[in-house]
């Protein structure tokens, strides 16, 4: 047992530890409190001995004060400045927001979004009258100071004082920096405190170069361009290498009130500037005035910037494609980006001419005042995009964002969902016959219904009352079921935002955007294989590197429908183009397939179809929702459609869609969409005369009236439940 007795065992070692370790620790504290006496003794020795009297004593007792007080103060704006260093975690040196400069598909720019930036110019490269501009203007003693220039901020005090006004700043160009990467311009004692440290910092990581660098390539001059690089070819069409005296007294000008002064916003202000910048450099004899001569007599003048013919609604739809594809691919770090598009200039010009040309000549008879359409290659590439009449009236893109009932141009993903299930193929026979959910009656176009017929016939005629049985039929009598598997399908398709779960929804009710439902036919284009709209083909950093390639990069295309489906869809398809609601979206010598869709009340026609080469969807409507006068799908919809897949085949060879074997031939007597004069107004009969017609069109509008007022289940149906 162990000895736990005071004399003996590790208690009794226990406690000799605890005795030795106290007074070890009394002699420590008593030797230290020696050492301290000792040491305020000497330092009371010391201060007795520089002891002051009399006036030097006051002036003695003020500094220590505002030594102290000073001290005091510093720490106060450091804590106050504490926040703003919370910017400085990231790299500083790279731009936060992205600059693209866009090109069509042959590598010719088009335009440009973001940012207008380009920091490849070395600083070496840069002309030596521009950055002596720059130094003259903003900081003369750039070189001489450490971010904070305590003489310069005295001289624009007193330059200021005798103009009796602000006419000269002192703050350095290092705090101007400052202030552009990482603060806002709010007027604030706070904000001058935060850019007065920041200077600090900035001046204690990099050098006198490389500030100077930064300041140029990130510096706003207006126009949208940061940078001086970017403004010279904003406002000269040059870089800025070879900008001219003259060129770089505009640019240098620019830097303190870039809105004020940009050229092409008020030249008069830009080129008084100019000058104005031209005396400083004389005054701070970095040129002599006859060096500056010629540079006054003969002022810069700024490239005329109209962007008439830009593709703007194609430019806004691909930079957002840029930026989706920059957040998702961890290798696209850098800001500065040339990006190659799928963009066909002949494509996307014959588009917005159709759409203006057709919208001018029967938009008024129809009621319809927007229009939007949608070209795609059968890979995904999109070639052209018009989201609407005017981008100068309104830059709102209805391919791309507007929510619209495609009504029966919904219906193809519909067949395309039962023949996956199993359910029917192209020669299937159903029966068009009166179903009702609830109190929801789906109604023909007719009016009627036509008992047993072909799939492929129920598609040419687009009857409302089938893709609701084959619904049903897909969810074994649960139509609920059935259309979360038309959901699933559309999602495979490319369908990306949610599809609202509604009894009509198989036949159109359910809002969906121009450019994912015409993403969704392009499944059966490619043989069953979805598609990724993308504007990106290839994307290049500033030096020119290529970092992105659709061909490499994109993620493999998933297979939504067997061949076999794809070709039975692609059969049905053709043959509403040869013999059913869209014969007018016929192109010759071209085989296309597609579907009209008309909205409940005419809200909304389309028609969406395709060829072996092209998928194109067409919109038009009203912003506000409005009805049109009876138009449907196969009327001008369909007519923009042959106008621009016309044009978009020139040249191409005429292969049949995937799956069939012969290219058309148009039935005798198919109307031609072409030319519209010809064409009258579509849907209409030419043969009346005036008087007739507006007889037919008054008791046109009495029956309307009637079937409106008329008690049963279609006055009770949801919008979207009567299409074509």
């Amino acid at each position: 047992m162990t000895d736990l007795t005071p004399g003996g065992g590790w208690g009794s070692a226990l406690k000799r530890f605890f005795l030795d370790l106290d007074a070890r620790l009394n002699d420590g504290a008593y030797r230290l409190a020696g050492a301290i006496g000792r040491a305020w003794e000497r330092l009371a020795d010391l201060a007795d001995r520089v002891q002051v009297y009399g006036w030097k004593r006051v002036f003695a007792e003020i500094a220590s004060e505002g030594m102290t007080l000073g001290t005091g103060g510093l720490l106060v704006l450091l804590m106050l400045a504490i926040p703003a260093f919370r910017d400085t975690a990231e790299d500083w040196r790279k731009p936060s927001e992205l600059s693209v400069v866009f090109q069509d598909r042959y590598g010719n720019e088009v335009g440009r979004r973001g940012i207008r930036l380009n920091d490849s110019v070395p600083l070496e490269e840069f002309p030596d009258h521009l950055i002596k501009a720059v130094l003259a203007t903003e900081d003369r003693r750039f070189f001489e100071h450490y971010g904070i220039d305590i003489i310069g901020t005295f001289r624009a005090i007193a330059t200021n004082a005798r103009a009796g006004g602000v006419v000269q700043g002192g703050s350095t160009l290092t705090q101007q920096l400052a202030k552009n990467l990482f603060l806002s311009n709010e007027r604030s004692i706070e904000r001058k405190i935060k850019e007065a440290f920041l200077a600090l910092w900035l001046e204690s990581r990099a050098t006198k170069n490389e500030i100077l660098k930064t300041y140029l390539d990130r510096a706003y001059m207006g126009g949208g361009a940061f940078g001086a690089e970017a403004a010279s070819e904003y406002y000269f069409g040059k870089s800025v290498r070879d900008v001219t005296l003259a060129e770089a007294a505009m640019l240098a000008g620019l830097f303190k009130a870039p809105t004020r002064f940009a050229p092409h916003v008020n030249l008069p202000a830009a080129r008084a500037r100019a000058n104005t910048v031209l005396d400083n450099l004389v005054e701070a004899g970095f040129m002599t005035e006859g060096q500056v001569f010629g540079a006054r007599r003969n002022p810069a003048t700024p490239v005329d910037r109209k962007d008439d013919a830009v593709p703007n609604y194609y430019l806004d739809y691909a930079f957002e494609d840029v930026k989706r594809l920059v957040a998702a691919t961890p290798s696209l770090v850098d800001r500065v980006l040339t990006v190659r598009t799928g963009l066909d200039l002949a494509i996307q010009k014959q588009a917005e001419t159709s759409v203006d040309q057709i919208l001018r000549q029967y938009g008024s008879d129809y009621g319809a005042s927007q229009a939007a359409a949608v070209v795609m290659e059968v890979d995904g590439t999109v070639r052209a995009i018009v989201g609407g009449r005017d981008y100068g009236a309104s830059q709102f893109n209805r391919a791309t964002e507007a929510m619209r009932q495609p009504g029966s141009s919904f219906k193809p993903l519909v067949y395309g969902t039962a023949m996956r299930e199993g359910l029917i193929n192209s020669r299937s026979i159903v029966v068009d016959r009166p179903i009702c959910l609830g109190n929801w009656c789906p109604q023909n176009y007719g009016r009627s219904f036509s008992g047993s017929t072909t799939v492929t016939s129920a598609m040419v005629r687009s009857i409302n009352s089938i893709p609701v049985i084959l619904t049903q039929q897909m969810g074994r009598g649960d139509s609920r079921i059935g259309r979360q598997k038309i959901i699933a399908t559309a999602r495979e398709m490319g369908v990306t935002r949610p599809i609202t779960d509604t009894a009509p929804m198989p036949i159109g009710a359910a809002e969906i955007t121009l450019v994912e439902l015409t993403t969704a036919y392009g499944s059966f284009a490619s043989g069953g294989l979805a598609l990724q709209p993308h504007a990106a083909v290839e994307i290049r950093n500033s030096a020119g590197e290529l970092v992105w390639r659709a061909d490499r990069d994109l993620p493999p295309r998933k297979r939504v429908f067997t061949p076999q489906v794809a070709a039975d869809m692609n059969g049905m398809l053709v043959g509403v183009v040869e013999s059913g609601t869209g014969r007018r979206a016929q192109v010759q010598g071209v085989q296309v397939g597609g579907k009209t869709g008309t909205t409940n009340s005419y809200r909304d026609a389309l028609f969406v179809g395709y060829s072996s080469h092209f998928v194109t969807g067409i919109w038009y409507g009203n912003d506000d929702y409005s009805e049109t006068n009876r138009m449907t799908g196969g009327s001008l919809p369909a007519m923009t459609f042959s106008q621009i897949m016309t044009t978009a085949h020139q040249g191409l060879d005429r292969r049949p869609i995937f799956g069939l074997s012969t290219a058309p031939q148009a039935p005798a007597g198919a109307p031609s969409a072409a030319p519209l004069p010809q064409a009258g107004i579509a849907d209409r009969p030419q043969s009346l005369s005036r008087r007739s017609m507006e007889v037919l069109g008054r008791i046109d509008l009495m029956l309307r009236d009637a079937a409106e007022s008329r008690p049963g289940p279609l006055s009770a149906a949801p919008s979207g439940s009567v299409t074509r």
